[in-house]
């Protein structure tokens, strides 16, 4: 495994020019006046840990851009700044931080975690957009996966770069249904938009991929607020499931694992963000193989494009808390600083226009952002939780000595959902 580090490490440095590593993110500053990006985003309060990430994630993008002179616009270049605003993780503080935003005449606002944060910011950028064109904003959503984003509530405003849940659903009923061990499902959620989304979409996917497997729970828990799921863990042990399928992300997911490890449940959890802040340090063994997530890429993808690029990532942030790279968030930074120099202009409807359909490649992970509904088609893997070095699992999760290897890998053209959205284009 040290081998592979290694190796990883010397191809990132020869690849610097297209993938900077740490010692290069401080040279070439351009000129001219920063292009400000602000982060809205809980970096209090219980998903404090997951907002962290996300910050972690976005300044790396913004780094690797600047340390290639930054972004090219009419008037010459411009370096990206990434400005990291509380909203504590709720709505109601989110939409105060837009307003400061708004004040500072940032034109480009990131947000992801919370569906429902991310409606309340829609709306209100819809509201801005309209009333004062002269200090528009737009929306680039790294996580928020709630179908109806791009979908029945889609805007010419908002771009989604993460897969939304109903994707993220079809990946992973896709090996549920070769998985002839699971007979009964218990759904298991946050209560909000999301998770309800997830237990709906969860019910049709096995309807149509598994109607032999029996739901034998569907609850949904408040977000953020429980300490303890002992009580949760008993409820699915009486049930009589051998699976799980929960969308718990943050502190919901950790503790949830962590609670089904001490009460010794002997059940499959098939998730959404199982390799995430902490979870496969609070299973240890007992998350070996019976743990399976979905993402956009991992670690363990392959390729030596893709190991360079996680090597300059953990040479940046080398804590073992912080190894939790999430692709996506750079390639919206660097597809972002892409479409501003098609466009010639930080002006964000012109910028819009040029991610409209845009194609971007990094090397191993290719996608485009679909204009008709402005959802990111990219690929997507699932993947197992085992113990770091064995076949498939070079790298490990967070130092926890787990990491996960893909079983199934899916290319973006087999990700690419129906679009309902009827779009309104100013």
């Amino acid at each position: 495994m040290k081998a592979k580090w290694a190796k990883a490490m010397a191809t990132a440095m020869m690849l610097a020019a297209t993938v900077p590593a740490a010692n290069l993110h401080a040279q070439g500053a351009p000129a001219g006046a920063p292009i400000r990006i602000a982060m809205i985003e809980g970096m209090s309060g219980p998903f404090a840990n997951a907002g962290a990430a996300v910050e972690r994630n976005l300044r790396f993008g913004v780094e690797t851009v600047n340390a290639r002179g930054g972004v090219k616009l009419a008037d010459g270049a411009h370096p990206l700044e990434l400005v990291v605003l509380d909203s504590k993780g709720s709505a109601e503080e989110a939409l105060v931080q837009l307003r400061a935003a708004a004040d500072k005449h940032i034109g480009f606002i990131a947000q992801g975690n919370s569906s429902a944060v991310a409606a309340a910011l829609l709306t209100a950028i819809d509201r801005q957009n309209t009333r004062e064109p002269d200090n528009r904003e737009l929306f680039l959503n790294y996580s928020a996966d709630d179908p109806a984003l791009t979908n029945a509530n889609c805007s010419f405003w908002h771009f989604r770069f993460d897969a939304h849940a109903g994707m993220r659903m079809d990946a992973l009923a896709d090996v549920i249904q070769r998985d002839k061990s699971v007979k009964k499902v218990y759904l298991l959620n946050q209560d909000y938009s999301f998770g309800h989304d997830v237990s709906t979409l969860a019910r049709a996917a096995l309807v149509a991929k598994r109607p032999d497997v029996a739901v034998v729970g569907d609850e949904f828990h408040p977000i953020g607020r429980v300490k303890d799921f002992a009580p949760y863990i008993a409820k699915i042990r009486a049930s009589g499931a051998d699976a799980v399928i929960t969308g718990n992300w943050g502190n919901d997911l950790t503790l949830l694992v962590k609670a089904a490890r001490e009460q010794g449940l002997d059940t499959k959890f098939y998730t959404f963000y199982g390799n995430s802040l902490g979870a496969p340090a609070a299973l240890g063994d007992a998350g070996v193989k019976r743990v399976i997530a979905v993402a956009d890429w991992h670690p363990n993808a392959g390729g030596a494009a893709s190991d360079a690029w996680y090597a300059s990532f953990r040479q940046r942030f080398p804590a073992a808390p912080d190894d939790y790279p999430v692709l996506r968030m750079p390639l919206m930074i660097e597809m972002l600083a892409a479409a501003m120099s098609r466009a010639g202009s930080a002006q964000p409807e012109k910028v819009a226009k040029a991610l409209e359909g845009m194609k971007y490649d990094n090397g191993f992970h290719a996608s485009w952002m679909r204009a008709d509904d402005h959802q990111l088609i990219q690929p997507l893997y699932v993947m197992e939780m085992d113990k770091a070095g064995t076949p498939g699992v070079h790298f490990d999760n967070e130092g926890s000595g787990y990491g996960f290897r893909t079983v199934l890998a899916l290319p973006p053209e087999r990700t690419v959902p129906p679009a309902t959205c009827l779009m309104r284009r100013p």
